[in-house]
């Protein structure tokens, strides 16, 4: 996904440098009352007045970017059609920051236990095999579950997820480049429910996992074209980002579909 992990530290070394100018700042006018000539001050205060200013208003919009974007919520952009046809290339995303713990940004450590992730929910974490790269997938099997992936058809804890044929979908990856598939709506014992693909001209092999303490068992929504736990394992909890809820806007470059209004302002199911 698009939203390079690094940029959290630039946001916060900039929120530092800026906070740090303007504080030295306000020291250095309290000091000027009581200790520093005003001719001193004047010189030396004329050669960095414009870093001074800069940083006065710029580290307020910087505090208010960084404070929303680490603990509320923040923007990412899907580049792959993994999650088809729930999340589509182009669609720019908003992402729950608190909803599964409030975490210190760059050290990723949880302080304060909020809900944990359901089966069901889209969830955005940092790639277990390369942190700097961010994945969005969708919760399959919590700690502790066993999961069979067998015939395409997920069972958890020797319960089947229910799959139900809706129709068809294209996938559309540009001229002359179209893939038709399953549409299959799969439902959880809670009721969660959802859509998928499948691709019948792919095979799959049976799997079995058995999801460790504190780790999630993932899947692409595009069974058959997502790079998940079923090739690379789980997701630990200190990589998980946030849920995926709200599609803001979407924007597709290929082909000639560009501004799909259609997908902007919908929850993400």
């Amino acid at each position: 996904m698009n939203a390079p992990a690094d940029f959290t530290f630039v946001l916060v070394l900039a929120v530092s440098v800026t906070g740090a100018i303007w504080l030295i700042d306000i020291i250095w006018r309290l000091l000027k009352r009581h200790v520093i000539s005003v001719r001193y001050e004047t010189v030396s205060r004329g050669r960095l007045s414009w870093i001074v200013e800069y940083a006065r208003v710029f580290f307020p919009v910087l505090l208010i970017v960084f404070v929303l974007r680490s603990f509320v919520v923040e923007p990412f952009r899907i580049p792959s059609g993994s999650m088809l046809p729930t999340l589509e290339v182009g669609d720019f995303i908003l992402v729950n920051k608190y909803e599964y713990g409030i975490r210190l940004p760059v050290l990723n450590k949880k302080i304060l236990n909020m809900d944990e992730p359901d089966y069901g929910d889209v969830m955005v974490f940092r790639f277990p095999h390369n942190e700097s790269v961010n994945f969005i997938k969708r919760v399959v099997g919590l700690p502790g579950d066993s999961i069979v992936y067998e015939n395409k058809q997920v069972t958890v804890n020797g319960r089947i997820v229910e799959q139900d044929l809706s129709g068809e979908f294209v996938i559309d990856s540009g001229p002359n480049r179209k893939t038709q598939t399953q549409l299959l709506r799969e439902s959880f014992a809670d009721g969660e429910s959802h859509r998928i693909l499948h691709d019948d001209r792919r095979s799959s092999r049976p799997l079995v996992f058995k999801v460790p303490e504190d780790s999630y068992f993932v899947l692409g929504d595009n069974r058959d074209y997502s790079n998940d736990s079923r090739v690379w394992g789980f997701v630990p909890d200190e990589n998980i980002i946030g849920r995926a809820f709200f599609i803001w806007f979407s924007w597709n470059s290929s082909g000639d579909r560009g501004v799909d209004w259609n997908r902007i302002a919908a929850a993400i199911e």
